[in-house]
């Protein structure tokens, strides 16, 4: 219940404060991808329940490559704000795994399950151990293996230790370093 007033909160105070530059960005990714500037995706949520999120689209549809402007979203991870009315709507968590595709979070088998217990975050320690995850996939032979047997499963450590020690404390750590990562 607290959890949920602070990512209310947390959610409305950053959306009204990036409110006029998430439209501007929006309106880049549209002239830039020749699209509605918006992507929007199933994921799966807590419980494994899908949900539909948020994100500025930075790929091209014609060609499915990453656009100029795109490239510079993703590195400063502009391309997640709209992610705020995920939060505002309940489906996201300000602090917690991130949503990942069908396959993934909601095949998990035992004691990993539990991390479905928990809302899709922002951002999570995992998160911001893979944040340059695509760049480490690029320099992969096979990108999809290395993601399914290296990247996954640490992730999958990693917001399972978050379950298991979660607080409020740990989730205004968790912020901060994203916010600081951010704007280095």
């Amino acid at each position: 219940m607290i959890k949920r007033s602070v990512d209310s909160i947390g959610a409305l105070l950053a959306y009204f404060i990036v409110f006029p530059f998430l439209l501007i960005f929006i309106l880049l990714c549209a002239i830039d991808t020749k699209s509605s500037g918006l992507f929007l995706q199933q994921r799966i949520g807590q419980f494994g329940k899908p949900f539909i999120i948020f994100k500025l689209r930075t790929i091209h549809a014609s060609n499915n490559t990453i656009s100029a402007w795109g490239k510079f979203v993703r590195k400063y991870k502009m391309d997640e704000l709209p992610q705020l009315i995920n939060v505002l709507k309940g489906d996201m968590s300000l602090v917690g795994p991130r949503p990942d595709v069908a396959g993934y979070y909601d095949v998990l088998m035992g004691e990993e399950r539990k991390i479905l217990e928990l809302k899709p975050g922002l951002t999570s320690e995992a998160a911001l151990k893979y944040g340059n995850e695509d760049e480490i996939l690029e320099q992969q032979v096979d990108p999809l293996t290395y993601n399914d047997t290296v990247i996954f499963p640490d992730k999958v450590r990693l917001n399972l230790a978050y379950y298991y020690n979660r607080s409020f404390l740990g989730d205004v750590k968790i912020l901060w370093k994203t916010i600081w990562l951010v704007f280095q």
